[in-house]
Parts: C-alpha cells; structure tokens; sequence
C-alpha cells in the first residue's frame, strides 16, 4: 500500500482518535477556509494550479455579482420568495435538546416541537455571518431546493422555515442513523452490494434534482445520511446550482477538496455531469476506503485530479471498475452521464442487481440496519457536537426598540424566508 494511502487509512482507523479527528476537521473545513490555510502554504503555493486557484478572487455567477453592487442593500439584497404561510412560527416553539451539527453560519439542532411533540433537525443561521460573508444567495438557494425536495424519499425535507431579526430557522427532517463518512470510516470500506445499493439511492436523488434542472456539486460522504433504516438521505444544499438546463453550464469555483472534477479545477464551464463524477468519487471511496487521486500535499492531490490516470486494483468486479471508469472520466464530455444524464447510470451493467421501482419504494432492505432505540438515541453523531452546551441564544433575538441597521440590513436581505407547506401537501 501506497504510503499516502497507508496513512490515510491509519487515520480512519477507529483506535486512531486523535489522527482521526484531525482528519474529521479537516474533511469538514468549508471550501474557502481550506483556501485560506493553503494559501499560507509555501509549498503548496508554488505549484502552478494551486497559484491559479488561489488566483480566483469572487464568484463569477451574474446572480451574485450583486453582492458587491454599490446599490444600497434594500436594491441589492432584497430576495422576495412570497409572502410567509407561517407567520406565527418562532423559536419559543421548540424545545432545543442537542447540538447534532455545525457550520460556517450557524448550527443544527435536534428539537422537539411543544405543541406536536414531534422531533426536527432544526439549522439556526445568524444572518450576520451570512451578510458579512456576502453568502446570502447561497441561503436562498438551499432555501429553495428544500421547497422542492419533499417528493423524494432519499432527499431531505423541508417542513418550514421562519426568521427573527438575527436569525434563519430551517425545520428540517430529523436524520440519526449516522453520516456515511461516520460509518465508512469506521468499517474502512464496504463490500460491492453495500456500496451499489447506497450508490443506487445517492444517484436517484442526483437524478431526480437534475430533473428540475438543480446540480448539487457537493456530494461527498458527510453530506449523505443514513435514516433509522438505513437508507440514504442527501442533506445540505447551500452548493445547489439551480435552473442548469440539460446542455446549461455554470463556472462557480466550489465544492470539497478531495471530490473536484477536473473541469472545475480548470475553471472551465461544467454542467450537471459535475455530480456524476462526485458519485464515482464516493463510489471508489466506498469500496477502496479513500477518495481517487488522494495525497494529504494538496497539491499533489489536485495535480493527480488533473493529469493522474485512474488506476484500479484488482479486488473489484469487472462492472464496478466499468462504471468508476466511466463516472471519473476527466472529459466531461466522454463522461457517463453526459449524454443522457442518470438514465446512462441507472442502465450500467454494475447497477442490474437493482429493481429501481423496488428502490424509490423502498421496498429494497438497506443492507445495513444503524439500530438506533428512538429520537433520542445520539449514537451516530460525532460527540464534538453532542457534548456541547446548547446556547441559550438559539431562542434569543434582538428585540430592542432601537433596531441596529445592521438587523435591518439583514431582515431586508432575507425577505420571504419564511415557508410552511399548504395543507394539500400533506394529503
């Protein structure tokens, strides 16, 4: 075994705690803060491509150009979505018992709601980190994909959504069988039928948002759930690329690291076959225990993404390598997936064993069963967060007479927030 790989194995090994929750961190740093360390790296800093990256200094989407518009911030960041369908919806509702998540702008609770007594992920957002960032266009966009996930069952859903004058709050689906990075990381890999029904599950989500025109463009192994029985649940949006038509492209520099298509690394224009490469990413770390092309130099790593051949050991079927063959194909263009996006996925050979109507019913039996004993049972969640005091804050807001016009910036950015589902949703 290569040595990188060697080591990166040793620091997925369970008995490895310390090496492991370093890895952790540095699996969960955001996009622009892995940037940030990097570009303090002498090293790192020389090789050409990383000098090209760091070269990028916004975002170059028409939507958020607006971020750095000189109109005042009623013109600028106004976002109306419609008028809220729960305008009595606040914090005081909830009950908020754990801390199950964090993230750039804020965190992820478990809360119960008084009233029904049931159990949500509640994502708490302080819009002052979101501004400050100038990432509110990437809130609304989540925003706007979770409206549309609730026809999905390996999606996560969206229940509503409301705000104070210094906070977002998501009432998300609450998901505790564990995150798939979790669960890899400790069995290292998974045998083939495991990786193909969880590969099955993660590209029907990816096809059905491609279906409404949305890429995802941040699939990795933190951001794909496990339900209590064991099926998949794709959470976080904030990355969600909307209205790509089937031959649209977009060239926002963004995603993880160690799951970057070529296209995206060379800046050039990439379309929805981004996330089929991410797929074959997830799928080879499933079955190999570390993503393609990996090296813990940065650099080296993204100069192997580029140029490096795939290379595949023998301990696999031959349709398993057929189809990693196909998904990391640095041509986006030879890609599979290109030509007729998931309908190419769900025909590959690898994927015969599947009865797809079965799978969306989940009438399949998840190979893999998290045993958890109820809402309650945190078994899956990374202590970092659950040991963690909750803040008394998540129930507070600014409530003074004499609003600053930083609130009122933020409340003016984040018109129409608010969501809750019509009746006939749920019928």
């Amino acid at each position: 075994m290569p040595a990188s790989s060697l080591l990166h194995h040793k620091m997925r090994t369970k008995t490895e705690k310390s090496p492991l929750k370093a890895f952790m961190k540095q699996r969960r740093m955001g996009l622009n803060d892995f940037i940030q360390k990097i570009a303090t790296n002498s090293y790192a800093c020389k090789h050409p491509e990383v000098q090209s990256i760091l070269n990028i200094s916004q975002p170059q989407e028409p939507e958020l150009l607006n971020a750095n518009s000189s109109l005042p911030p009623s013109q600028s960041q106004q976002i109306n979505l419609g008028p809220s369908s729960n305008p009595h919806a606040k914090p005081s509702n909830f009950h908020f018992l754990k801390v199950i998540g964090k993230g750039s702008f804020g965190k992820v609770l478990l809360a119960r709601n008084k009233a029904d007594e049931h159990f949500y992920a509640v994502k708490v957002l302080q819009k002052k980190a979101i501004l400050k960032k100038k990432e509110e266009k990437h809130i609304m966009s989540e925003r706007n994909v979770l409206l549309k996930n609730v026809k999905h069952p390996f999606l996560v859903g969206l229940h509503y959504s409301f705000q104070t004058a210094d906070k977002l709050y998501f009432i998300l689906d609450y998901i505790n069988g564990g995150e798939l990075f979790y669960h890899l990381q400790r069995e290292r890999c998974f045998l083939e039928p495991r990786a193909r029904f969880y590969a099955a599950e993660i590209a029907s989500a990816l096809g059905y948002l491609h279906s409404l025109n949305i890429v995802y463009r941040d699939l990795k192994p933190e951001n794909i759930l496990l339900d209590s029985q064991g099926h998949i649940v794709l959470t976080d949006f904030g990355l969600c690329k909307e209205n790509i038509e089937p031959n649209g492209t977009t060239s926002t520099f963004c995603g993880t690291p160690e799951y970057l298509a070529p296209e995206v690394l060379h800046k050039q224009p990439y379309d929805r076959t981004v996330d089929w490469w991410c797929l074959g990413a997830v799928l080879y770390e499933m079955l190999y225990g570390l993503p393609p092309f990996y090296s813990r130099n940065t650099a080296e790593m993204y100069d192997n993404i580029l140029n490096k051949p795939l290379q595949l050991k023998p301990n696999i079927t031959n349709s398993a390598r057929h189809l990693l063959e196909g998904l990391l194909q640095k041509d986006r263009t030879k890609r599979l997936g290109a030509k007729n996006d998931f309908m190419e996925i769900k025909n590959h050979i690898f994927f015969s064993p599947i009865n797809w109507d079965d799978l969306i019913n989940k009438k399949i039996t998840p190979p893999f069963n998290p045993n958890v004993s109820g809402p309650n049972d945190l078994q899956h969640f990374d202590p970092e967060f659950t040991d963690e005091p909750v803040p008394n804050s998540i129930c507070q807001s600014s409530e003074s007479t004499m609003i600053t016009a930083s609130i009122k910036e933020a409340a003016e950015a984040f018109l129409g927030f608010s969501y809750a589902p019509s009746m006939d949703s749920f019928l």
